[in-house]
C-alpha cells in the first residue's frame, strides 16, 4: 500500500501570507508533484494543522487544492485547526459518535488508525477518555492485525526544547493503550514539530514525523526559540507491504544535476 503523508500545511485565507511564505502555493506545488509522480497512491493523509487559524476561507481553499487528488483522503486535526469549521467544510470526513475526527481503515497489511489530538484552546494535544474508548474498540476490532497510527501531536518523547510544553498531554495513556495491542503497532506517524524525526519509544514502538509542507524550523534541538525557514514543498511516501513499513522523503522542485547509471550489482 502506498500512502502520501503531508503535514502542517497551515493554510491562510486567499491573499494572505505566513512567515513571508504563501502556504497555498506550497501545497499546490506539493500536490501537483505527488499527483504526477505517485498517481498510483492508495491514500493521502494530511496529519494536522491544515489551516493556521481555522478560518472557513482557508478550509475552502484546502478543498480546492485537494480537488485533483484521485485517491482516498484522510484529514486530521492539529492545534491550529478548528473542529466546527473543519466539519462544515469536510462533512465527508469520518467522525466518531463523540464528534472527534477519528476513523480506521483495514488493508491487506493491517489496520490504519487516524486519531484526533486537537483540543480547543490548547497548543498541546489532548486525548480524552472518549477518544481512548474509541481507540480501545478500534484495537479490539483489528483482531490479529498490526496497526499503523496517524496523529498530529507526537505521543512520544521528541526531545525538542521548543515543544517541551506543547506535546500530547495525554501521551502515557495513549501509548499504554497502543502497547496493549498484542499483534503490535507497526509505526506511529505524526506532524506538529515541523522537522523530520524518527525513533523508537521505550515500549519498542517505532515512530517518525514528516517535514512540514509550509514553513519549517531550522533544526535546533536545545533551542526554545528556533528559527523558521522555507524551502521546496515536501511530503513523504509511505509503503506498507509484506516487507514492513518504509517512509521516503519527497521534495518538489529539486534541481537535476545528472542521471545516475543503473547498478547491475552485486
Amino acid at each position: 500500500m502506498k500512502i502520501i503523508q503531508i503535514t502542517d500545511t497551515h493554510l491562510v485565507p486567499p491573499g494572505e501570507s505566513l512567515h513571508t511564505l504563501d502556504p497555498a502555493e506550497m501545497l499546490r506545488r506539493g500536490i501537483a508533484h505527488a499527483c504526477e509522480h505517485h498517481a498510483d497512491a492508495d491514500l493521502l493523509v494530511v496529519t494536522g494543522d491544515l489551516c493556521n487559524d481555522g478560518d472557513p476561507e482557508a478550509y475552502a481553499l484546502l478543498r480546492e487544492i485537494l480537488a485533483p487528488v484521485r485517491c482516498g483522503i484522510r484529514l486530521l486535526l492539529g492545534n491550529h485547526d478548528a473542529r466546527p469549521a473543519f466539519r462544515e467544510a469536510f462533512p465527508d470526513q469520518p467522525v466518531t459518535a463523540s464528534g472527534h475526527v477519528q476513523s480506521h481503515l483495514d488493508t491487506p497489511h493491517g489496520r490504519l488508525l487516524f486519531l484526533d489530538s486537537h483540543e480547543h484552546g490548547f497548543i498541546g494535544g489532548r486525548f480524552c477518555e472518549a477518544r481512548l474508548g474509541w481507540l480501545r474498540e478500534a484495537l479490539a476490532g483489528a483482531g490479529d492485525q498490526p496497526v499503523t497510527v496517524f496523529i498530529h501531536h507526537p505521543p512520544v518523547h521528541h526531545g525538542l526544547a521548543h515543544f517541551e510544553h506543547i506535546g500530547l498531554h495525554d501521551a502515557p495513556a495513549l501509548m499504554d493503550c497502543l502497547a496493549s495491542h498484542g499483534p503490535g503497532v507497526r509505526h506511529i506517524v505524526f506532524g506538529h514539530i515541523h522537522v523530520p524525526l524518527s525513533g523508537t519509544s521505550p515500549e519498542g514502538i517505532a515512530f517518525s514525523s514528516g517535514q512540514a509542507m509550509s514553513h519549517r524550523f531550522i533544526t535546533a534541538i536545545d533551542e526554545p526559540a528556533p528559527c523558521w525557514t522555507g524551502g521546496n514543498p515536501t511530503y513523504r511516501v509511505i509503503q506498507i507491504d509484506a516487507n514492513g513499513f518504509r517512509a521516503y522523503g519527497a521534495e518538489a522542485g529539486q534541481e537535476v544535476l545528472v542521471r545516475a547509471e543503473a547498478c547491475a550489482g552485486p
